[in-house]
C-alpha cells in the first residue's frame, strides 16, 4: 500500500543545492618555502587577484611523496594571498588525514580542469554536475576601457574579463586581465593575459614595444629580443603548445 505524505515547507529554512566557483591549486612541492617564492613571483605584484575565493588544494602529484606537508602552514600562506583553502583530494591516505585533521574537507568528486601555466598551478575547478537545474547565470562582463595613458608604476587588472586600452601604456606600468588584452597605442609595459589560466587569451597591439608579455603564466621579457618583423609594428601574440613546450607566437597585424 502506497503512503501519501503531506507536504509542508518550513517557515525558516529550505534546502536548494548549489554550485560553487573554486580555485585549484595543483601542489607539485612540499617544499613550502619554494611555493612561497613562486607565489609571490606570480601574485605578489598582483594584490587582488584573488577575492577571498574558496580553494581546493590538489595533491596527485604528490601522491607518491612521502614527505611530510604542513598543511597549517600552507593554509597560512594561501590565505595571505585573499584565498580560502576549504577542501582537499588526490592525496595519499597519510596527507588526506592531516588535511583532515586542520579542518579541510574532503572533495573527491571536484573536477579539475586542466590549464597550461607555470608553477604553482592555479586553475579553475568544475562543480561537479546537480540534478536542480541552476539558476540562470549573470550575464559576461563587458570589456574594461582605459582611454587615458598609463604611466610607470600604474597597474590595470580586469579581473573575470578583457581589457581594452586606448593609450599609450608607458614603460613600468602593468595591464593585467583574465581575458585577452587589446592596446590601441605602443605598449611599453607589462602585458598579462589570462592570468587565471586562460591559454586561449590574446594580445594585441598598435605597437608593440614591451617589457614582459605573459600569457596563462607564459611569459617572454625584454631580455630576449622579438621575433624581426614585430617590433614597434601592430602585433598579435598568442599561446601555441607544441612538443618543446608551450611558447609565444608574434604574428605582425595586417593594417
Amino acid at each position: 500500500m502506497t503512503v501519501a505524505l503531506p507536504a509542508s515547507t518550513p517557515a525558516t529554512f529550505e534546502i536548494k543545492s548549489a554550485n560553487l566557483p573554486l580555485v585549484a591549486l595543483l601542489l607539485k612541492s612540499p617544499d613550502l618555502d619554494a611555493l612561497a617564492r613562486d607565489l609571490a613571483l606570480r601574485f605578489g605584484d598582483i594584490p587582488d587577484f584573488f577575492d577571498n575565493d574558496p580553494m581546493v588544494i590538489e595533491l596527485s602529484a604528490l601522491a607518491a611523496d612521502e614527505r611530510a606537508i604542513d598543511f597549517t602552514a600552507l593554509i597560512n600562506l594561501l590565505c595571505s594571498y585573499r584565498v580560502a583553502p576549504i577542501a582537499v583530494r588526490g592525496g595519499n591516505p597519510a596527507q588526506m588525514d592531516a588535511a583532515l585533521a586542520v579542518g579541510l574537507l574532503p572533495a573527491p568528486d571536484a573536477r579539475i580542469t586542466a590549464a597550461r601555466t607555470q608553477e604553482p598551478q592555479i586553475t579553475r575547478v568544475q562543480p561537479p554536475p546537480q540534478v536542480e537545474a541552476p539558476a540562470l547565470a549573470a550575464p559576461p562582463l563587458g570589456a574594461l576601457v582605459i582611454d587615458k595613458p598609463l604611466r610607470s608604476g600604474q597597474q590595470i587588472y580586469a579581473r573575470g574579463r578583457d581589457l581594452v586600452v586606448l593609450a599609450m601604456v608607458n614603460a613600468g606600468a602593468e595591464v593585467i586581465a583574465d581575458g585577452h588584452i587589446h592596446v590601441y597605442a605602443p605598449l611599453r609595459g607589462k602585458a598579462m593575459a589570462g592570468a587565471r589560466g586562460n591559454t586561449d587569451a590574446r594580445i594585441f597591439a598598435l605597437s608593440l614595444e614591451p617589457e614582459l608579455l605573459s600569457i596563462a603564466g607564459i611569459y617572454r621579457t625584454s631580455e630576449n629580443p622579438l621575433p624581426e618583423g614585430v617590433w614597434g609594428k601592430p602585433t598579435h601574440v598568442r599561446l601555441v603548445h607544441g612538443p618543446e613546450g608551450d611558447k609565444l607566437e608574434m604574428h605582425p597585424i595586417k593594417t
